[in-house]
């Protein structure tokens, strides 16, 4: 039986005229089980396999033994298939062309997928479209599958008409969610990025061939957790206020604010997605209107929800203080994750720019990156910035490296969206309306 629970961290005092309330909830699930066994429906897994001409053999080898890896993780009774990705998708298993695409993991079926797996072979260009849609019709073959998994490998750059593929991602986006990865170096970071963010997955790169099994087994391993089919981040806020941004800030950044799906008049949802036992942390930053000094003001109520049942409850407040020494104080949370989510934005238009050759905008986004990855501890971006920018560390410069190496400069934009913790204060006790499933 899955629990939860909220805290809020926050500096509640705002100066006379002050309006932005800023706080990072976090939000704690223990106990989630495994997937497809809540009683919630079925879970399923589609692994996709990019079989286009670029995969090469010592490539196409890697690819299949961890998708040989990933169906080892997958729970017996889970539904799941396997595609072929190329200029068009291909159900390679199971072998149907009529009724459900998905079959139930058994160890007959894993057998017949694994060979299945080995048969797979390179040719074709590179149409992603595809491979969502048919992932998505899957899917949808076995209605009582509502826990829906993709696992997807790309070699390359998608060939396909501008806006197939976004038009593809909108169809797929809150019906599955999708983990990504590139192998190799020659397909673009924010292009599929943008598949994992909007369904709610990760991304990262695979340097090489040899490090796909582990990636791959990794990945299905974590879906295999979540067994919180879906969950919901539920946003209240007082007539008259302004919902400024919804961000998830850890374990990734993830900007929530444009997916908000009104509930009422006041109140808007954001997806989170399946849960495994985990801890997750949001930043909510709410504008109010200003009110007298010594009044309070309840700026946000934060609920994580399951079906339309709130599970775990975090409450914002305001209060307006003349006592400098209370308002200037900003809450170590909220300033921790504002320098991490600037720093993930500083990465990303520092690689844009180093490779629309601005050399010097690329420098000063870079140069700033580096001060916010040591501000806020974040000791893996420094160490992935100092493969592509020279750090004097006594001047506080950078200067770009020359000749740098490309899967170095690909893992940093990959990694720019994950997010160091600080060591959490205790926090005020926070009243829940229901804490299991």
């Amino acid at each position: 039986m899955a629990e939860f629970s909220a805290a809020v961290y926050q500096n509640e005092f705002l100066p006379d005229g002050g309006t932005d309330v800023h706080a990072i909830v976090t939000l704690t699930c223990s106990g989630a089980g495994t997937a497809g066994r809540t009683g919630s429906g079925a879970a399923g897994e589609v692994i996709i396999v990019d079989t286009s001409g670029s995969m090469r053999p010592p490539t196409m080898a890697a690819a299949q033994e961890a998708a040989r890896a990933a169906l080892a993780e997958i729970v017996d009774g889970t539904w799941f298939a396997i595609v072929a990705g190329a200029d068009r998708a291909m159900l390679a298993y199971p072998p149907v062309s009529s009724g459900p695409g998905l079959v139930e993991m058994s160890a007959r079926t894993r057998a017949e997928a694994s060979a299945a797996i080995d048969r797979l072979v390179g040719s074709g260009g590179t149409a992603i479209s595809t491979w969502l849609d048919l992932a998505g019709q899957l899917f949808s073959s076995v209605p009582h599958v509502t826990q829906r998994h993709a696992l997807l490998l790309t070699d390359g750059e998608n060939r396909e008409r501008p806006g197939l593929l976004d038009a593809a991602i909108r169809r797929a986006t809150g019906y599955f969610q999708c983990d990504c990865r590139g192998a190799g170096t020659e397909w673009e970071v924010a292009e599929i990025r943008r598949i994992a963010q909007a369904l709610l997955g990760s991304v990262d790169i695979i340097p090489g061939p040899q490090q796909m099994r582990e990636q791959f087994a990794g990945i299905m391993r974590a879906s295999m957790a979540r067994g919180v089919a879906d969950a919901t981040l539920r946003v209240w806020t007082p007539q008259g206020a302004q919902v400024l941004f919804v961000r998830q800030v850890a374990p990734t950044v993830e900007d929530l604010t444009g997916r908000r799906t009104p509930h009422d008049a006041l109140t808007g949802d954001y997806p989170t997605g399946a849960w495994a036992d985990e801890s997750r942390d949001y930043h909510v930053a709410v504008r109010v209107g200003a009110k007298a000094i010594g009044q309070e003001q309840l700026a946000a109520r934060v609920q994580l929800v399951l079906g339309d049942r709130p599970v775990a409850q975090g409450l914002v407040k305001a209060t307006w203080s003349g006592d400098a020494a209370l308002t200037a104080t900003i809450d170590d949370q909220v300033a921790h994750y504002t320098g991490q989510a600037e720093l993930a934005a500083m990465i990303q238009e520092g690689i844009a720019a180093k490779a629309s050759g601005d050399e010097d905008t690329a420098t000063t986004k870079l140069g700033r990156a580096v001060q916010l990855a040591e501000q806020t501890g974040n000791h893996d971006a420094t160490t992935k910035l100092g493969k592509v920018v020279d750090i004097d560390h006594d001047a506080g410069t950078v200067k770009l490296r020359r000749g740098v190496d490309k899967a170095d400069e690909m893992a940093l934009d990959t990694a720019s969206t994950k997010t160091t913790r600080i060591r959490k204060g205790p926090s005020p006790a926070q009243p829940a309306p229901g804490g299991s499933r």
